[in-house]
């Protein structure tokens, strides 16, 4: 089955977009939900008692509950709405890192997570003394398990990686590691912005206890991500922002906080983002996870057939071990910048650069790569059009 036609932004000729890893298109269905809300019930949630903010109040209740369901969680209360994964980890770093964690403790973090998921938690070492520490890869790619276990102590109190490599697309053991971390009695959080449009999470099975993502690599807009947290653990940590929406009494020398998750979404939110996201939830379902795991499969496969039989291509971590729909790759001799700028004179959009994965790319031995990643939308002419682009690229450097 074909979904391009449901995004209409490919209704632009000559446009092979292979940067969702970047940002997901966004299908009409996304696309009216936004458009409904704002034509039709547009307001200012929590602030007043006419209809247009009671109305956009229950849609935002209404969108965590999905997310809620969505992510098999065991209350809407520990569904906290954030702008993005980013601030999601960043809300767990300070109000659970600098409250909780001190001198001695150990932070445990993969070697190939996102920036971050790495530099909040350099500044929660820098303030509380907690040690930071980094678990390393095999040669698949995946996190080594027995390095892993050989770090996993008494000390370590937090676990915090990503689901899915966001340069590489390589799925990481994170089950084995949560459920290792909670025998030791560890924190964990799991980032999941890479993770989530390709693959079921169950926040319960899973027992994690911080789970992040964002909804605009999920088909939603810009502007909204979800943290999920253990109610005990929310209910313990002080808030991140302070400001309207998030207290219960405020006097001149004093305040007194809301309830969760009220307490930790200070301001007004971005009801339409939130709109959007419920939206994409529904779009996943009616799809299915299979079906996009099974398309994605057939492209990732096509597109390494077609890039390992053309010669002087170099592909990162795509032998043996199980992926999303990534290719991260580099051409002999050329800057992934340099690529990438041609390609998209062939109409062919990748990502090029660290990909916000710098201590990954010393890891592999390279200062950058490029990267194509698949969705829904794409289809065998597109890796087909990535591979005649190469072909060009190779042509113009040996002129």
């Amino acid at each position: 089955m074909s979904y391009r036609a449901l995004f209409p932004i490919f209704e632009q000729p000559n446009m092979h977009y292979l940067d969702t890893g970047a940002t997901s298109q966004k299908p009409q269905s996304v696309i009216q939900a936004i458009q409904d809300y704002y034509q039709n019930q547009n307001g200012n949630p929590g602030r007043g008692s006419h209809r247009l903010s009671v109305t956009t109040s229950a849609l935002v209740e209404e969108v965590r509950s999905k997310a809620k369901k969505f992510i098999n969680a065991s209350e809407d209360k520990e569904i906290l709405f954030t702008k993005n994964t980013t601030e999601s980890i960043n809300l767990v770093a300070y109000s659970y890192g600098l409250n909780f964690l001190k001198q001695g403790d150990e932070i445990l973090l993969a070697v190939s997570n996102h920036h971050a998921n790495i530099v909040p938690w350099q500044m929660v070492s820098e303030k509380t003394g907690a040690v930071l520490k980094y678990v390393y890869l095999d040669p698949s790619g995946q996190l080594d398990l027995d390095d892993y276990y050989s770090k996993l102590n008494k000390n370590t109190k937090l676990v915090a990686l990503s689901a899915v490599v966001n340069a590489t697309g390589v799925i990481q053991p994170y089950r084995q590691i949560i459920s290792a971390a909670k025998r030791n009695g560890s924190i964990t959080l799991l980032d999941a912005a890479q993770s989530i449009a390709h693959i079921p999470h169950d926040a319960t099975a899973l027992d994690v206890d911080f789970l992040a993502f964002s909804g605009h690599k999920m088909f939603a807009s810009m502007g909204v991500g979800i943290l999920y947290g253990k109610k005990e653990l929310l209910q313990s940590m002080p808030p991140f922002l302070l400001g309207g929406d998030m207290i219960e009494f405020v006097e001149e020398q004093s305040v007194s906080f809301t309830e969760i998750p009220h307490r930790f979404e200070a301001g007004t939110k971005d009801v339409g983002s939130i709109v959007s996201l419920g939206s994409a939830l529904d779009f996943i379902q009616d799809i299915g996870y299979e079906n996009i795991t099974a398309h994605e499969k057939d492209l990732l496969s096509y597109a390494t057939q077609r890039l390992s039989s053309m010669g002087g291509i170099e592909l990162y971590h795509n032998e043996h071990v199980d992926k999303v729909g990534v290719l991260a790759f580099n051409v002999h001799g050329i800057h992934s910048h340099d690529t990438a700028y041609i390609l998209d004179s062939y109409g062919v959009m990748v990502r090029s650069g660290h990909h916000c994965a710098q201590p990954l790319m010393k890891h592999l031995g390279i200062p950058s790569c490029c990267r194509a990643s698949f969705s829904l939308y794409n289809d065998h002419t597109d890796v087909d059009a990535l591979a005649d682009a190469l072909k060009k690229v190779k042509e113009v450097f040996l002129k």
